[in-house]
């Protein structure tokens, strides 16, 4: 009977010490399974968050952007400025359609490029009064020659002066299409070219006949 009660007390005391060893090595398993965890999710960040940083878009917009933009608000102004003229100048019927045309394409862009300075916090203009250095913009003296011209003579002055303005737009876009990341600007580049390159065409055949 005593033999008994020892042999069962022995085997209480071995049960519970291997409980004890049991949940310790869970216990511990745990913490350090856990600490695995953690470093390896800790290791895991940086190196999930490396590719999007890599793949991540364009900035909005760059400094050739900007430029464009500033640039090409005075360049356009002043084409609508000689397309306005040909409404009372002109003696040619395609000269006064091209002027139309060129106005009600470039009034609308001025003020989307001018939409984009706004958005982008950058001033309309950096060149402080200096744009009839820009290129293809016309001096003072050439608009005022250009407004005192009338019939055939402003034609052919008309057409002159505005291929070589376009020539200007076109050295512009190429530059943004180029140095630009701005898509909307980009976009609008390419449809510069094109188009004034097409109307450059349409002038040098008016001149041929002029």
């Amino acid at each position: 009977m005593f033999r008994s009660t020892i042999v069962r007390r022995s085997m209480l005391a071995a049960v519970s010490g291997a409980a004890l060893f049991t949940l310790t090595a869970c216990g511990g398993g745990g913490e350090s399974g856990g600490g695995h965890d953690m470093s390896s999710m800790a290791g895991a960040s940086p190196s999930n968050s490396a590719p999007a940083a890599t793949t991540a878009p364009a900035a909005d917009f760059n400094d050739a952007d900007v430029m464009f933009a500033q640039m090409m608000i005075p360049h356009h102004e002043q084409a609508v400025e000689m397309s306005e003229l040909a409404e009372t100048r002109a003696s040619d019927k395609e000269v006064k359609e091209l002027a139309a045309k060129i106005k009600a394409a470039q009034d609308p862009e001025i003020q989307t490029l001018k939409g984009w300075l706004d958005k982008w916090g950058k001033p309309a203009s950096s060149h402080g009064g200096m744009d009839h250095g820009m290129p293809g913009m016309m001096t003072e003296e050439d608009m005022k020659k250009l407004a005192d011209a009338k019939g055939k003579a402003f034609d052919r002055m008309f057409a002159e002066l505005m291929i070589a303005h376009h020539n200007g737009a076109i050295d512009m876009a190429r530059t943004e299409l180029q140095s630009g990341a701005n898509a909307e600007a980009k976009e609008m580049a390419k449809a510069i070219e094109s188009s004034q390159q097409a109307e450059v065409a349409q002038m040098q055949k008016l001149l041929d006949r002029l």
